[in-house]
Parts: structure tokens; sequence; C-alpha cells
């Protein structure tokens, strides 16, 4: 399996996924972690499983989002992610819990880790994509975590050497960015990730480089595969 263990300091452990090392196959091939794909859900939980091992999380006690695109950012419940389970419409979450897994999964949106570098230990996931983020999930995963010094990671996305937006997506990002986010019709959706969580308060953001429509050998991308593909992700924890 290939991980990328992000060493967020203080009493955290983030990882994103690739692609590799799950059960998966054809198109799912092999760490699909999307029950809502057309992938065998029977592998798609035994891929949770795997992750979640890797990671050393308790994916019987996990939480994640039935993702919509939108800006609600939500506390955690123990759910699981480990069998079907009826997961909340939204877009984020968030908790103070130790031991509290909290998973996205994205195969072109950007997945964001973000945390409180000080006081009371806390973190919330996001799924920002070109909706979520003119919508304010930023914002909302901000104000979550509550007044204080936040911190977070931006991870693998679609570049903008892939990304071609139309000008009913251009326009309004060139309002709320500015007109170089835009080149062309190419939209640098990485970019506008950061500006909106400085803006929002956030004082130290990192990146996970990595173009998930670059590198079909190791990330799924809805945009390159068509929309028949997996999804990864990023699963975190208070440790």
């Amino acid at each position: 399996m290939k991980l990328s263990d992000w060493e967020a300091p203080g009493p955290y452990r983030i990882v994103f996924s690739t692609r590799l090392g799950g059960v998966s196959e054809g198109p799912f091939a092999s760490l699909n972690l999307g029950l809502l794909t057309e992938d065998e859900p029977g592998r798609v939980l035994e891929n949770r499983r795997l992750l979640c091992e890797a990671a050393g999380a308790d994916g019987a006690t996990a939480a994640m989002a039935r993702q919509v695109h939108g800006a609600a950012v939500l506390e955690a419940e123990p759910r699981g992610i480990l069998a079907p389970a009826l997961h909340p419409e939204c877009d984020g979450l968030w908790t103070d819990r130790p031991g509290r897994a909290l998973a996205v999964v994205t195969a072109d949106c950007f997945p964001i880790a973000l945390w409180r570098d000080e006081g009371v230990p806390g973190l919330a996931v996001l799924h920002a994509g070109w909706k979520g983020l003119l919508a304010g999930i930023v914002e909302a995963g901000v104000r979550a975590l509550g007044a204080g010094r936040l911190a977070a990671v931006v991870g693998p996305g679609i570049g903008a050497c892939c990304y071609e937006v139309g000008e009913e997506v251009a326009a309004p990002y060139r309002v709320r960015f500015g007109a170089e986010v835009v080149r062309g019709r190419a939209l640098d959706l990485r970019a506008c990730t950061e500006l909106a969580l400085r803006a929002a308060g956030c004082g130290r953001v990192e990146h996970a480089h990595r173009c998930t429509a670059c590198e079909p050998e190791l990330f799924f991308s809805h945009r390159r595969d068509g929309g028949r593909t997996g999804r990864q992700g990023v699963i975190a924890y208070v440790a």
C-alpha cells in the first residue's frame, strides 16, 4: 500500500491514500474507498479496512460524510466506515475526541486536513471541489474549529495543468480570487484553496503537490477516467 503520511506537528495523524494497495479490480483497481461507485461493495469495505489498519485508525468508530459538494461541516459521529452506514450529508467533519478518525474521499477535488496549532487538539477534514470552495467549505471548517491558530495541509487533487473550465465557472472564480487564478481555460483550484484558507485565518498551509489527473498509476481521476473510477482520500485523527 502506498500512502502519504503527513507529519503534522502535535498529536495528529494525517494520511492521504493513493489507488495502490487494495483488492478492487478493473477501473477501480485497487484501493477504491468509494461505495457510491460501480465497484463491488465488499471490496470497497475491505479496502477501507486495509487503509484503517495501515493508518492505525479505528474503522469501527470512524466517521465519513455523504458528500454533496456543499459547505456543511458537522461534528463527527462514530458510525463506522467498515460496513454500510447512513452518513450525514456534508462535505466536512470535525472532532476534538482522541482516536475518532475522520475520512473524506476524492477523485480530483482536494482533500484538506485542518487542525488546531495551539490549545485543545482538534481537527477537521474537508472535501473541496469547485462548487464547495465557492459555497464556503473552507470557511465553515475554520469556524468549526473555533478561534485560535490553525494550520492545514491540502492533499492531491487536479492541477491547473489538467483542469479546464467554462466561463460559468471561471467568472465567479475571477471575482472571488482574482484574475490570476484562471489562465485561458485553466483554473488553478489548488491556489484558490490556499487563498481561501489564508483569508479564513489559517496561518500555515502546506501541500501534497500531486495532480490526480496526471498520474493514472497513483490516483483515480473523475475527469481523466470519464467518471467511471474509484476514490482515494484522507483519513486523520487526534492521536
